[in-house]
């Protein structure tokens, strides 16, 4: 166990930190130190600035940006065609593509507001949700299972994903969605949950504690023997803290584990002190029946237990037919094995368990140091505090009020620069978890604490933001411009956003749009989350392999792909290969690889040739199967437009002898439907 223990901690820590010796003082920010970097200097809402060319400036984000280009005497790309711009912010504020009826409206309408009228209605359609969750849940590492050998379920976790996608859409103020997570039971009251008349939680407290189920979506090892218990509870109490530094701070506070953060100004006492406020904080699943209907799935599912176990005995004994007997009578008794309960898997404070927090050297468990109570960041707060006293009421709360603070230099920025980076492709700082020393510099500095001024101005809500953005100017460029020669040597990466950056759909936009597009996608939200087929060798490889019952219905294997299931021990392949994280860490930005299994995928991959036929039937269904009338609808149900003239020449021959369901699969494969220009 030492030496798993050790590899954890390493694998923790920046290789670079382990290289200076352990902590040899209390751990205290000087004055100096605190307020050098930028990003912990407190936001101040500076002016727009004036430009020449301001009949180009639709929202103020524009004068932050044309204001550098001018500078340097560039000029920003000319606007994307509409059929552009509509494909462009579906797909980045609902995932999915415009309908082609939708594109015509949007072109035919040429009054006053026409592109406020469809940002309105992609910000009021609950799809709105369901595209941005993912955003979040890429980030708090979402996933329903626990990972490691045994790859536990956690009981109806998806209500987690559930209660996300509902606050995004209600545009639930940011500071009040920080609270909620970080303190959701705390918030419903001393009584754990308050009840309505039945005894079950009423749907305020429900939502809030489904908001707890935060602490719960970390790796969990369940498979410490009694000796290492202790330690198991100190690798929980390290990821519960880590994804509060990532998430909400963009801090790697967890590099001040295992001694002093060598780059920014976190100590190591800073850390423990974090992680006191989660000292007591243990799971908490509340049932969502009467005890009634609890004490008889218990019975029931003892009296199916009990059966087991003899039927068990009795194979160890049996040879031949009398064997295949008994396995068949095992799957039968198995098979009536009572459907879990609903549940919440929430969180609760419990300080008769509270751990006593220490300051441990090198981070190892055995070797406690000084006893330390919950308190802030220091370098984050304007004083020094004392330490809250140990059995102090609501800590969490606490600390969620500190994060969600005005006041707080990080928290705002590092939320809009979040939203920046899924409408821009890279975030005005483009390491999103890391606002550290060690974290990029803001491309405009001016523009980010404009946005996270105007964020708490605007009460923390986010659905504002998204308008500044998408019907800016800047958001409106086409991805190519001509004589760029100078302006790609001098910024490659494009920070000065003097053109709009193109890119891949994400694994989950890909799925969802080709069942968009072949008639099939499932409409249905929220609910216990889809479990599809996959190749029987993926599922063998589980410890439980019974853990992976396919969802009945089929219809429901078409859902959006944020209702999948997601578990840890099983990556669906499509998803994997498209770079889907691996939800066992915090991912900041979705990776975008190009590689061989990523076409091997597309054109031979069960799901790409089921839809791919889907799609060839719907095309024959809508246009009689005449071949001009079929090139012309499946262009534009595909890539929001018309076909080129070399497009429609190309597929004319095509057509002639080849299938249609091949000619669906290769609009599935090109860049016009992978790429969001």
């Amino acid at each position: 166990m030492k030496v798993l223990q050790l590899i954890r901690l390493w694998l923790g820590c920046v290789a670079a930190c382990l290289a200076f010796p352990a902590s040899s003082h209390g751990g205290e920010v000087t004055p100096g130190d605190s307020r050098e970097l930028w990003a912990f200097q407190p936001a101040h809402k500076p002016a727009i600035p004036a430009i020449s060319a301001d009949n180009q400036v639709l929202t103020p984000v524009d004068a932050f940006v044309l204001a550098r280009l001018e500078q340097r005497g560039w000029k920003p790309a000319q606007p994307a065609s509409r059929p552009q711009w509509i494909r462009r912010v579906y797909f980045d504020l609902i995932g999915l593509p415009p309908a082609p009826e939708e594109i015509a409206a949007f072109e035919a309408d040429r009054k006053p507001g026409a592109h406020e009228r469809v940002v309105e209605r992609l910000l009021n359609s609950r799809h709105y949700g369901e595209r941005w969750a993912q955003h979040w849940l890429d980030v708090v590492r979402y996933a329903e299972s626990e990972g490691y050998e045994y790859d536990r379920h956690v009981p109806d976790a998806w209500r987690f994903r559930d209660y996300v996608i509902d606050s995004l859409n209600r545009d639930k103020p940011f500071g009040r969605f920080i609270r909620e997570q970080l303190a959701g039971d705390e918030l419903v009251g001393s009584d754990a949950a308050a009840k309505n008349a039945g005894g079950l939680p009423d749907p305020r407290s429900t939502e809030l504690l489904s908001a707890s189920i935060f602490h719960r979506l970390g790796p969990v090892r369940r498979n410490a023997g009694n000796p290492d218990i202790a330690l198991s509870r100190n690798e929980v109490l390290t990821e519960r803290t880590d994804i509060i530094g990532v998430a909400f701070l963009g801090l790697t506070v967890g590099c001040a584990r295992c001694h002093d953060h060598k780059l920014d100004p976190i100590t190591q006492k800073d850390y423990y002190r974090l992680q006191a406020y989660l000292a007591a904080t243990e799971e908490n699943n509340i049932a969502l029946v009467p005890k009634a209907d609890q004490d008889a799935w218990k019975a029931e599912s003892k009296r199916v237990k009990e059966a087991v176990a003899k039927i068990k005995k009795r194979l160890g004994k049996a040879t031949g037919a009398q064997k295949t007997k008994l396995q068949t009578e095992l799957k039968a008794i198995e098979a009536q094995r009572p459907a879990p309960l609903p549940t919440i898997p929430a969180t609760a404070d419990d300080f008769e368990k509270r751990t006593a927090i220490h300051v441990l050297k090198r981070g190892i468990w055995e070797k406690k140091g000084e006893p330390v109570g919950p308190r802030p960041l220091g370098a984050l707060v304007e004083e020094e505090l004392a330490e809250l006293p140990a059995d102090a009421s609501h800590p969490r709360l606490r600390l969620a009020d500190w994060i969600a603070s005005p006041a707080n230099p990080l928290t705002a920025r590092v939320i809009v620069n979040r939203l920046w980076q899924h409408h821009f492709g890279a975030g005005l700082v483009a390491t999103v978890n890391d606002f550290g020393s060690r974290g990029g510099v803001p491309s405009h500095p001016e523009l980010l604490d404009w946005l996270a001024s105007t964020l708490v101005e605007n009460g923390w809500r986010l659905k504002p933001l998204h308008r500044l953005m998408v019907l800016s100017g800047t958001y409106r460029q086409a991805s190519r411009t001509i004589n760029a020669d100078k302006m790609e040597t001098v910024d490659p990466e494009n920070r000065l956003l003097w053109r709009f950056n193109r890119r891949r759909l994400s694994a989950e936009e890909a799925r969802d749009a080709m069942l968009a597009v072949s008639g099939r996608l499932n409409l249905r939200h929220g609910g216990p989350s889809v479990m599809v087929p996959v190749d029987e060798g993926l599922i063998k490889l589980l410890y439980k392999p019974e853990q992976w019952r396919v969802t009945e219905d089929a219809s429901e294997h078409n859902r959006r792909s944020v209702y999948l299931i997601a578990k840890r021990n099983l990556r669906l392949p499509f998803m994997e290969t498209f770079d889907a994280p691996a939800l066992q860490s915090s991912c900041a930005r979705r990776e975008t690889s190009t590689h061989a299994p990523q076409s091997l995928e597309m054109l031979n991959g069960a799901l790409s040739n089921d839809l791919a036929a889907a799609f060839a039937e719907r095309l024959a269904r809508e246009t009689g199967g005449d071949a001009p009338h079929l090139i012309e609808r499946a262009c534009r149900l595909a890539f929001g437009r018309p076909p080129s003239k070399e497009e429609f020449q190309i597929a004319s021959a095509y057509l002639r002898d080849g299938s249609p369901k091949e000619f669906a699969l290769a609009m599935f494969n090109l860049n016009a439907f992978l790429y969001v220009e």
